[in-house]
């Protein structure tokens, strides 16, 4: 900062000049932003959907991942309400619930989000959401890390399908069917082996065969 130094009658004589030395605060506030910047990098080019919202529940973040999953590009996204906009009717009060848990700086883990693409597909994104804050602390939104769980739940849903076809499939065999666990106790006992053995399945099940 500099003024002007002047004598008793009001004329300019010189100049007095007050520093301060910057470079402590210049250099961290260099790093700051190099710290953000990778921050920024990492969400954008992460193998997982990341969103972030505002207090409002606008959209402020909208990861190459989440364009990915979604087919709404971030321009679709920016500044939008995210449930509002993007959430189906179904299941917009529950996503509200979770997000307000969060903008009350709640962690928010392990919520089964279903989100609709922009061509109309359901997707099952597995949501932790974290509150976002600001420098004093107060928070100031939510960031969302999801893991399309889509195809996990479909094998999931087939796998208990082929299970439960192949117990019908022992249950009505035209042939006497048991299964026995490692300790030699009854785990399967079909109705056929319940016709030849007299003994029926409930009286079968659980005891050493």
């Amino acid at each position: 900062n500099a003024t002007a130094r002047r004598d008793a009658a009001g004329n300019i004589i010189g100049v007095v000049g007050v520093g301060q030395d910057i470079t402590q605060f210049k250099k961290a506030s260099e790093r700051a932003q190099r710290i953000a910047d990778d921050l920024t990098r990492l969400i954008e080019t992460a193998n997982a959907p990341i969103f972030g919202i505002d207090l409002q529940g606008k959209v402020t973040e909208w990861n190459a991942k989440a364009t990915e999953v979604s087919g709404y590009s971030t321009s679709d996204t920016m500044g939008k309400h995210l449930v509002n906009s993007f959430i189906h009717l179904d299941y917009r009060s529950s996503v509200s619930e979770v997000l307000q848990n969060a903008l009350m700086g709640k962690d928010v883990a392990n919520f089964e989000l279903p989100l609709f693409t922009k061509g109309g597909q359901r997707r099952e994104i597995l949501l932790n959401a974290t509150p976002r804050r600001g420098d004093d602390g107060s928070v100031i939104g939510v960031l969302g890390v999801g893991q399309d769980i889509t195809e996990l739940n479909q094998q999931r849903t087939e796998a208990l399908r082929i299970a439960d076809d192949l117990g019908r499939i022992i249950e009505t065999a035209n042939a006497p069917i048991f299964g026995v666990d490692i300790h030699g106790q009854v785990t399967e006992w079909n109705l056929k082996l319940a016709e030849l053995s007299h003994f029926s399945k409930d009286y079968a099940m659980g005891k050493p065969l």
